[in-house]
């Protein structure tokens, strides 16, 4: 039951933080929607049930079948996620990355800061994002043109902090 509760506030706290970032980059609507699937009994449950307090719980539940199943579900309903633009390309006969949309990239962004400073808690700095993805894969499994748009903002994040990164990303359309 603790872990229930604890999981219940973590993705809350989160939800609510990527609401404030994407209202900071005028994508308001986006955020209010932000990770609705995480409260479907798919994702919730096993949340809850391998819940890790400092990171996703998804991992845990891979290590235990070999996949998480509460992932799955949810990379297939938000568009935010890099693994949700994939398709078949006739030419290659393979799933490959497709570009973002920009607003889909910008609550990524929101996403991934909103990440580090619930999981890091008073740990977190604006470098985290930035190595975070650098120690990732995503970004080889990203389409080129989204990575470069996310590492620059990470990066910016990292140089010049939120309020300039936030009304940069605001401005674009």
């Amino acid at each position: 039951m603790l872990h229930l509760i604890k999981h219940f506030s973590t993705i809350t706290r989160h939800r609510h933080k990527v609401i404030y970032h994407c209202y900071k980059c005028g994508i308001l609507w986006q955020g209010l929607r932000h990770d609705l699937s995480k409260y479907s009994p798919t994702e919730f449950f096993a949340g809850a049930k391998f819940y890790l307090g400092d990171r996703s719980p998804t991992e845990a539940e891979r290590r235990e079948y070999g996949y998480s199943r509460a992932w799955m579900h949810h990379k297939g309903r938000n568009k935010h996620h890099f693994e949700y633009w994939t398709d078949y390309n006739p030419q290659t006969r393979r799933p490959e990355a497709v570009e973002m949309p920009l607003n889909y990239v910008k609550e990524m962004f929101c996403d991934r800061v909103a990440a580090g400073k619930i999981y890091l808690g008073d740990g977190y700095t604006n470098n985290n994002p930035i190595e975070y993805f650098e120690r990732g894969n995503a970004k080889s499994s990203m389409h080129p043109k989204t990575a470069a748009l996310l590492e620059g903002w990470l990066e910016m994040l990292q140089k010049e902090g939120e309020k300039k990164t936030f009304a940069y990303i605001k401005s674009l359309k």
